[in-house]
């Protein structure tokens, strides 16, 4: 095959973190479409479930679990509890410390966010096996487990 009719990424193809980079941005932009009726984006959604599965989880949890730093946290849950779909309580035994928990609206918004993103998923998977969807889900978490080994 002549230079000039290979893809221009063809080296860059090989290598995994450049396909996850290329489906990350087709799945970033797909979620977010799929979220934007709901006034959410990917991380606002991301912290909303996250809060709704662990009630009286503090912010510094949050955070960790979002990969976030703590400053970039704090305007999300403004903007969460702004919207009416959380509640942070200042914990009396560390007065530095909230615990978050999601309120009615953010319960029923989240269920029908949950809807959308569901079948954004279905979308994104589509032509993939359930097993294959498993396996990718597997793979990517063993990726994510050998980064933190850096």
């Amino acid at each position: 095959m002549a230079q000039a009719d290979r893809a221009p990424d063809a080296t860059l193809r090989r290598f995994s973190g450049y396909g996850m980079k290329r489906a990350f941005n087709m799945v970033q932009s797909d979620l977010n479409a799929a979220l934007k009726p709901f006034g959410l984006r990917m991380i606002t959604f991301s912290a909303l479930v996250v809060i709704r599965d662990a009630p009286g989880l503090r912010q510094a949890r949050l955070a960790e679990v979002l990969q976030m730093e703590k400053p970039n946290l704090v305007a999300l849950l403004d903007e969460l509890e702004r919207a009416g779909l959380i509640t942070r309580t200042r914990l009396a035994e560390d007065r530095r410390a909230h615990a978050l928990d999601v309120t009615g609206a953010g319960i029923t918004l989240c269920a029908r966010a949950l809807a959308a993103v569901d079948a954004h998923e279905s979308r994104m998977t589509e032509g993939l096996t359930p097993e294959e969807r498993a396996a990718l889900i597997r793979a990517l978490r063993v990726i994510e487990t050998n980064g933190g080994e850096t």
